[in-house]
């Protein structure tokens, strides 16, 4: 005789997922229902009854939203690979350090293997960083998040410079601020383009030397911001 897997409510299941993610909500376990990521039973009077692996596909879900910020059609592709039984696929975030290259005694940073490019119209932007379109509309206004040149898409810094945003906003940084480390990174720039332009010259404008120079200027900064944080 077979049993029926043991089932919960939506609401029990907010319950169980709010310690671990504090931002789920019913409107968002419907959502991802309506997207085809979780298929809950329906019980007689047509309320929605969870099992445990919809439970644990939801933890998967929220998970890379939040760690890996992926949008929909790609959580659905490893859900389906899933669903044969494949592992998940290795994922990092966008905001680990090898981003930047880590910065060693004997030379400059060393550079991380190359990832695979990140191209994401403006919905799939607002979606997966979890901006408003109002945030979005300012941060484009103030030059700080911006499309691939010659493109209509954005690219991983866009996406990275996107998600820090709506993070800091809960901690009050908003857009004033916001423009004011863009004025600041500008002015940085250009004092770094006045400094190696010689240095260009004479490697002939190897984009190389740029590239290196880029990110020891972005490991001279964080570790300069991480001091000054510390004190």
């Amino acid at each position: 005789m077979s049993t029926r897997p043991e089932t919960r409510s939506i609401g029990h299941v907010l319950g169980l997922l709010k310690n671990d993610f504090p931002d789920v909500s019913i409107s968002k376990i419907r959502f991802l229902e309506s997207e085809g990521l979780i298929s809950p039973l329906r019980a007689p009077s047509g309320y929605r009854r969870y099992t445990e692996a919809d439970i644990e596909r939801l933890r998967y879900v929220l998970s890379v939203q939040r760690s890996h910020y992926l949008p929909l059609r790609v959580i659905r592709e490893h859900l389906e690979a899933m669903d044969r039984g494949q592992p998940p696929p290795s994922l990092e975030s966008p905001f680990a350090s090898s981003d930047q290259g880590s910065a060693t005694a004997s030379g400059p940073p060393v550079q991380p293997a190359a990832k695979p490019p990140v191209r994401l119209t403006r919905a799939e932007l607002l979606e997966t960083s979890g901006l408003t379109e109002l945030a979005l509309a300012e941060l484009e206004r103030n030059q700080i998040v911006q499309t691939r040149r010659g493109s209509h898409h954005y690219g991983r810094d866009a996406l990275t410079l996107a998600i820090a945003a709506r993070r800091l906003s809960e901690y009050g940084i908003d857009g004033r601020h916001l423009r004011a480390f863009k004025i600041s990174a500008d002015r940085e720039v250009g004092l770094v383009e006045q400094a190696i332009a010689p240095h260009m010259r004479r490697a002939g404008g190897n984009k190389e030397v740029s590239g290196e120079v880029t990110q020891l200027v972005i490991s001279f900064h964080a570790a300069l911001v991480r001091t000054a944080m510390e004190r």
